[in-house]
């Protein structure tokens, strides 16, 4: 089974969110259909099911490995590079 080999390399606390919502989303005035937070730097972003996928251009941009969820009651993560489930 593949596993994830930056979820160790994350800061610890976590990083606080910058924004409650995708700024990027709320600068073009579109509704992110759900929100990502960076794990890394504390980026919020929509998900893939967003029509502009900020989370994964976020990644794409910065390299940063790992988000997780920014929804109430959810708690999983995902690593871009590795493709899995942290």
């Amino acid at each position: 089974m593949k596993q994830c080999t930056h979820a160790d390399t994350l800061p610890r606390p976590e990083p606080a969110p910058r924004t409650e919502t995708c700024p990027e989303c709320l600068a073009e005035g579109t509704d992110p259909v759900q929100l990502r937070l960076c794990l890394v730097c504390g980026h919020v972003g929509c998900c893939d099911s967003s029509p502009q996928r900020h989370a994964t251009a976020h990644f794409e941009e910065t390299g940063h490995p790992v988000m997780r969820t920014h929804e109430p009651g959810e708690s999983w993560r995902w690593c871009f590079v590795d493709h899995v489930l942290v």
